[in-house]
């Protein structure tokens, strides 16, 4: 009797973490990726400052994950779904399952494009984006988000000549997390040296889809002057559901993947959603509460008949928000008190022992 199959759609950080999981019970595992390993969408002010560092940690090549080794990756772009059959399309390739997850995340600004890339295409844009804001005197970060507020940290520590604004459109950044982690996160932008711009939203042209590093200057709908910038980030939260390979009975009026609080995909049998592609809540906070164990739990208990579990989101954004700096990692509870993680414990436990070895099972160095 053959195993069943789980296709997991979208190998990003809920999608890879979904295979993990499922690597071990008694099904066939195959993932499909546009990319060539992983390039999470994470610490995009790392990415930026100091793209050696970020890759370290966050591009990691699918052949170095140990719990991988049964599995079938396909790199490749997704074009279709077909929920009666069952199947998915890679290009000419149809793919069939017994249970999909789809977790092809979102779009939003450049660093988080759907389509397909090589190993060469990542790199390139990588060091393009960092060799932008090296050469620049000033650097403008529109946005209110941690995205946002973690470029202009790292850049203005990282390059501490160049003139660096953080420009949002309410009285605080971070709106969606807890006020103490903006007290906290206000604290380090200014010993930093970032100039903050509160109360500017920007300016933005009809069609402008802000997926690219510009030039200044930058013009504000609240009035104010415009601001001159040598590079300008947008990371104003125009995110986009990769959503265009599937049906649109399945998706709700923003485009995102419908699901059941158990993560099942209404009208889709033996379909489930997960990470930001999930319209789970407001926040979409399956990508970054550790849904992918309960989704794979979950797709144990479908197949052996077995009651399935709710997601139960949280009411705040909580993580990391600055991500690494000199003396460590800030990480904000959901109550909004920081706790920091030394420096030198990042590099010897977090990283090697708590990430690689227990979150992700297993990563062969390179």
């Amino acid at each position: 009797m053959s195993r069943p199959r789980v296709v997991v759609a979208g190998l990003g950080d809920s999608g890879l973490l979904t295979a993990i999981h499922l690597a071990r019970a008694a099904v066939d595992v195959v993932g499909i990726s546009s990319k060539p390993g992983l390039v999470s969408g994470q610490e995009l002010g790392l990415r930026l400052a100091r793209p050696e560092a970020w890759a370290r940690d966050y591009r990691i090549g699918f052949d170095r994950f140990r719990r991988l080794d049964g599995a079938e990756v396909v790199h490749g772009e997704l074009t279709g779904l077909d929920p009666v059959a069952r199947t998915v399309a890679v290009g000419d390739r149809r793919i069939g399952y017994d249970v999909l997850v789809i977790a092809t995340g979102v779009s939003n600004g450049f660093w988080r494009r759907p389509g397909f890339q090589s190993e060469a295409d990542v790199s390139a844009a990588v060091e393009q984006a960092h060799r932008r804001l090296a050469a620049a005197a000033a650097v403008l970060v529109v946005g209110g988000g941690a995205a946002a507020v973690s470029t202009a940290l790292q850049a203005a520590t990282r390059w501490p000549g160049t003139t660096v604004r953080l420009a949002f459109p309410g009285e605080r950044a971070l709106p969606r997390h807890h006020p103490r982690v903006w007290d906290v996160v206000r604290r380090r932008l200014d010993a930093a040296g970032v100039e903050l711009l509160p109360g500017h939203r920007a300016d933005v042209p009809v069609g402008f889809a802000a997926d690219e590093i510009t030039s200044g200057p930058v013009a504000w709908a609240t009035g104010q002057a415009a601001t001159p910038a040598d590079a300008v980030v947008w990371a104003i939260g125009r995110v986009r559901p990769n959503t265009a390979w599937l049906p649109a009975g399945l998706l709700d009026e923003d485009g995102f993947v419908r699901v059941e609080p158990t993560l099942r995909v209404p009208g889709a049998p033996g379909a489930f959603a997960v990470g930001d592609v999930a319209a789970t809540d407001p926040l979409r906070s399956s990508a970054r509460n550790r849904a992918d164990k309960l989704l794979a739990a979950n797709i144990r208990a479908h197949l052996a008949g077995r009651s399935l579990r709710a997601f139960q989101p949280p009411r705040r954004r909580w993580g990391s928000v600055l991500g690494p700096e000199t003396d460590g990692l800030r990480v904000f509870a959901p109550s909004g008190h920081p706790f920091r993680i030394p420096a030198w414990s990042v590099h010897r436990v977090l990283q090697p022992w708590v990430v690689r070895r227990g979150i992700y099972r297993g990563v062969r160095l390179p």
